[in-house]
C-alpha cells in the first residue's frame, strides 16, 4: 500500500512513529500529481519546490517535538480562492492571473500551525460560480472515476484531487453546496460547518453571508480532525463566531441508537434519478437497523429556495467583484482610452461568460426599480427557509437526503444550460440560506459506475449529530477508490 492510499490521520500516525518522513510523504504526493496531473488538471498551480523545503522544517519541528497534532507533516492542497502569501491565488479567473497575496487566508494559517504541508492550490469554477468546474479560465478539471465527466463544483479540483490521490486532503469553500456536490460526484467525503465557524478572512468573496471554508478528504475521521484545526474564532471576520467547543472528533462513534433523522418527501419527488434515489433511502435503512429513528416529514418552501439563493448570491457576487477593475491588482487591458474604457475593457475580458452573467443579474436586482421586488424578497424567503428548518430541528437531530439529484454529468452538458445547472443545487443550497453544517458521504454507485453521496444536514453548531451519523453509516462501507488510480 502507498503512502497516497492512506487516510490523513493514518499517515500521520505512521510521521509520528517516524515510520515515514515528511518529505517522503510529500514526494508520494507529487508523484501522484506527476503521474495523473496532465489528465485530470486537479491543479492551477503545484508548488513543488516550496513543498519539499517545507517538508524539512515540519520534520525538524516533529523531531523536537513542538509538532505533534495529527496533521504534522501530511500533504494538503487549498482551492484556489484563499489567499496564500507568496503564492499565485487566482481563483481560476484570468483577471486574477497575476495576483500573489501578501498575506495568506486564517483557515490556511491554523493548517500551518498544525503541521500542513501546501502542495498547491487547485483548480475550481471562475470565482466559485458553477456547479462542474468548468467555467475555470485554466481549463475544466476531469473526474478521476470517469474522465468523460465532470468532478462537480466550484470545489471540483479539491475534491478530484483527494479522490486522486493527488494530496492527503483538501481545503474547499462551500457557497451553495461547492464542498458537498462535488464530493458526492467523486466519492470522497466534504464538511460545510456552521456559517461563521471557519473565518472567511483571506478567503477571496462570492457571497459573504453564503461562503464557508471545510474540509475534503476521504473519510469522516479525517474530515472531523481537519474541521477540528482550521476552526477558530477570528476578529478579523465579522462575520467570525465564538464557540465553546471545537471538539469535532469526539463524535467518531459508531452509535446512533435514538438518534432522530428526518428524511424530507420533497427531496424524493420528481427529478431525482432512480440509482441515486435507491441508494440513499437503502443509507436511510441502514442507520435505521444501527438503532437510529428514520420517518419522512414535510419540508416547507423547498421550491423557493434556488430562486432566492441566486438572488442572493448574485447580488453578493455584483457588489464582492466590483474591486477587481485593474487599478491595484490582477489583470488589466492593454490598450484603453481613459478610465472608464479600461475598467470596461478589463473587466469584458478578465470575467469569464458565467461571472458576468452572475454580475449581470445582480447588478439587476439590486438595482433601484428592482431592489423590493427581488433581492429584499429573497431576504425574506432566507428567513422564511431558516425557521422552516428551525421547526423541523424541533423534532429531528439529522436531516437525511441526496447530495444531487444525479450522479455527475458528462462534460458539456450543464454549461449549455445553465438553467439545469442552477437546478442542480436544489439540494444543498438551503444549508447555506440558513447557514447551517452539512456533510456528504459516499453512499453507493449508480449503474454507470459512477459515486453516490449521502448528505446529512445538522442545526447550526450541532456538527457533532452529523458527524456521528456519517462515521456510523461509513463503518458498514469500505472506501472505494477510482479505477484510474487502483495501481
Amino acid at each position: 500500500m502507498g503512502l497516497m492510499n492512506l487516510t490523513a490521520v493514518e499517515l500521520g500516525k505512521k510521521i509520528k512513529a517516524k515510520e515515514v518522513t515528511v518529505k517522503e510523504a510529500v514526494e508520494a504526493a507529487i508523484v501522484q500529481i506527476e503521474k495523473h496531473e496532465d489528465t485530470l488538471n486537479c491543479y492551477v498551480t503545484v508548488d513543488k519546490e516550496g513543498a519539499l523545503k517545507k517538508a524539512e522544517e515540519i520534520q525538524k519541528l516533529i523531531d523536537d517535538g513542538i509538532l505533534t497534532g495529527p496533521l504534522a507533516g501530511v500533504p494538503v492542497a487549498i482551492k484556489d480562492n484563499m489567499c496564500t502569501k507568496d503564492m499565485l491565488t487566482t481563483c481560476s479567473s484570468k483577471i486574477l492571473s497575476n495576483f500573489v497575496p501578501t498575506y495568506t487566508a486564517e483557515a490556511v494559517v491554523n493548517l500551518e500551525k498544525a503541521g500542513a504541508v501546501i502542495l498547491g492550490k487547485t483548480n475550481m469554477d471562475e470565482f466559485a460560480m458553477g456547479s462542474t468546474t468548468e467555467t475555470s479560465a485554466y481549463g475544466e478539471t476531469k473526474n478521476p472515476w470517469n474522465t468523460a465527466h465532470v468532478p462537480g463544483g466550484s470545489s471540483g479540483g479539491s475534491c478530484a484531487a483527494v479522490a486522486a490521490e493527488e494530496c492527503s486532503y483538501a481545503l474547499g469553500s462551500d457557497t451553495g453546496g461547492s464542498i458537498r456536490q462535488p464530493s458526492s460526484f467523486c466519492g470522497v467525503t466534504g464538511i460545510k460547518p456552521t456559517y461563521g465557524t471557519v473565518s472567511r478572512y483571506g478567503l477571496i468573496a462570492y457571497g459573504s453571508s453564503l461562503d464557508q471554508i471545510g474540509p475534503v478528504a476521504k473519510d469522516v475521521t479525517d474530515c472531523a480532525t481537519i474541521l477540528e484545526a482550521i476552526s477558530s474564532y477570528d476578529p478579523k471576520d465579522s462575520t467570525s463566531v465564538k464557540r465553546e467547543d471545537y471538539d469535532f472528533t469526539s463524535a467518531l462513534v459508531d452509535d446512533v441508537k435514538g438518534l432522530k433523522i428526518g428524511i424530507p418527501k420533497a427531496y424524493f419527488g420528481e427529478g431525482l434519478d432512480a440509482d441515486v434515489k435507491k441508494v440513499i433511502l437503502d443509507a436511510a435503512k441502514v442507520l435505521e437497523e444501527k438503532g437510529a429513528i428514520v420517518e419522512e416529514f414535510d419540508l416547507g418552501l423547498v421550491d423557493y429556495a434556488i430562486p432566492a439563493y441566486y438572488v442572493i448570491a448574485a447580488a453578493e457576487a455584483s457588489s464582492n467583484l466590483s474591486r477587481f477593475d485593474g487599478v491595484k491588482y490582477g489583470y488589466r487591458t492593454k490598450d484603453y482610452e481613459g478610465l472608464h474604457n479600461m475598467y470596461k475593457k478589463t473587466r469584458s475580458e478578465g470575467f469569464g461568460a458565467e461571472v458576468k452573467r452572475r454580475i449581470m443579474l445582480g447588478s439587476f436586482v439590486l438595482s433601484s426599480g428592482y431592489y423590493d421586488a427581488y433581492y429584499l424578497k429573497a431576504l425574506r424567503t432566507k428567513a422564511l427557509i431558516k425557521k422552516e428548518f428551525d421547526k423541523a430541528f424541533e423534532k429531528y437531530d439529522v436531516i437525511l437526503g441526496p447530495a444531487a439529484p444525479t450522479t455527475a454529468p458528462k462534460l458539456g452538458e450543464s454549461l449549455s444550460d445553465p438553467i439545469k445547472m442552477y437546478l442542480g443545487d436544489i439540494y444543498t443550497i438551503s444549508v447555506n440560506l440558513a447557514g447551517l453544517p452539512g456533510i456528504t458521504v459516499p453512499a453507493g454507485e449508480d449503474n454507470k459506475g459512477l459515486p453516490i453521496g449521502l448528505q446529512l444536514i445538522g442545526d447550526c453548531f450541532k456538527e457533532k449529530n452529523i458527524i456521528r451519523a456519517a462515521y456510523s453509516f461509513e463503518q458498514t462501507r469500505n472506501y472505494k477508490r477510482p479505477g484510474m488510480i487502483e495501481d
